[in-house]
């Protein structure tokens, strides 16, 4: 098959996977708006609904491990079409019934559809790459899927809520794991090496995973950059808050941390091949590290804006690097292992920080908070140095696709 053959062939591939984790993501999006505002509308308490939003993230934080073994056993589609299957259970079941535990099934059916379908889909795209360069580009288009579906989703659920009812909305949003269906079929079925007829295998533990250094450096890091997201989100009202700002003007720095990542991974497919990707990971993580120690002191609305908006594209471009250090520190048969290791820690992590960010703010304030996670950027960035000489690039070979 000629270069430019090849080329077209991985574009198509790859268009098919954004697809259907747009599908996956703008549904999980939408559902996030849709379900708490519902639960507010049926007057539930506060506590009903913290236990609706945790419930998001319940299935992929306990499950993630079992979900990444089998996209290693069996590949992409049917672990793609169980991922849109469960997304599309959790919208129509919405359709039919609207009390409590109906909410919280489809919060944990549409988070565990949008969880696991990024596992199977970051693990196919990665191995239709033969060079480290083609894996930042390519998990630079696949970080495009969150960034347009957390775009997409809310607002379709948002204008169909306000005109045509809850249930209409829920209706309109399965429509997006529908199309995640329909787009698998363009996605070329990957040859799976099955075990000898007979033989018993013996499961490996996923602790061995966190004995290899890069893998267990690689991991941490990334936990202080999903730490760090979690941060300027829970940090950046209190301080607005603390500075009397207003509602509209913390929405505005808000909404110049996601334009900026979403414009960055525009940019980085197209100049992902001449970036160093250790040098850019070491300097992403300090320019970070330095715009949170400087947080509390940017004294207006719009120089947070500004350094909302460097946050949003040092983001942009760290994920990418980080998605690509991590397949080339995996073994080759436990790549879905790896990627569902990093979606539970992540996951886990996202339920039990904001509890400490609410101890540690309302003890000393957000400037605390920023100067903490400021401090963990720089020691992450530190660690970042040593990937050049443990990762090899390209370290596996990719698996081939019929």
């Amino acid at each position: 098959m000629s270069d430019s053959k090849v080329s077209r062939h991985l574009a198509v591939t790859m268009l098919a996977l954004v697809s259907c984790q747009l599908g996956l993501h703008a549904c999980m999006s939408g559902m996030r708006v849709g379900i708490p505002l519902l639960a507010l509308s049926e007057n539930y308490s506060k506590l009903s609904l913290g236990f609706v939003v945790a419930s998001f993230a319940i299935l992929p934080a306990i499950l993630a491990l079992k979900f990444g073994r089998m996209t290693d056993r069996l590949g992409y589609h049917l672990p793609s079409f169980l991922s849109a299957t469960m997304a599309l259970t959790g919208t129509l079941l919405l359709v039919l019934s609207q009390d409590l535990w109906a909410m919280i099934i489809a919060a944990s059916f549409c988070g565990a559809g949008s969880g696991f379908g990024m596992i199977a889909i970051q693990r196919t795209a990665s191995r239709l790459t033969s060079s480290s360069a083609e894996r930042v580009r390519v998990f630079s288009w696949v970080a495009l899927a969150p960034a347009l579906g957390g775009l997409l989703g809310p607002l379709l659920a948002g204008s169909i809520i306000d005109h045509w009812g809850f249930r209409a909305a829920f209706l309109s949003l399965a429509a997006f794991p529908v199309m995640s269906i329909l787009c698998a079929a363009f996605v070329p079925r990957e040859a799976i090496a099955h075990p000898i007829k007979g033989t018993k295998t013996v499961p490996e533990s996923s602790l061995e995973l966190l004995r290899d250094l890069p893998l267990r450096r690689i991991l941490l890091i990334n936990l202080v950059v999903v730490a760090s997201w979690d941060a300027h989100g829970f940090a950046l009202p209190i301080l607005g808050h603390e500075r009397h700002f207003s509602a509209t003007a913390i929405g505005a720095v808000f909404a110049a941390y996601s334009s900026a990542t979403l414009l960055v991974r525009l940019i980085l497919p197209f100049v992902s091949q001449y970036l160093p990707k250790r040098y850019l990971l070491i300097g992403s993580l300090s320019i970070v590290g330095g715009i949170f120690s400087l947080y509390p002191f940017l004294p207006s609305v719009w120089m947070l804006m500004i350094g909302a908006a460097i946050f949003g594209c040092v983001l942009g471009v760290v994920t990418p690097i980080i998605m690509t250090f991590l397949h080339e520190s995996a073994p080759p048969h436990r790549q879905g292992e790896v990627l569902a290791l990093r979606s539970m820690l992540n996951q886990t992590s996202l339920t039990v920080l904001p509890l400490l960010y609410g101890v540690v703010g309302g003890l000393s304030g957000a400037a605390t908070m920023f100067w903490v996670m400021s401090a963990a950027l720089f020691m992450a960035a530190w660690q970042s140095r040593y990937f050049s000489y443990q990762v090899a690039e390209p370290q596996h070979k990719t698996a081939s696709v019929n």
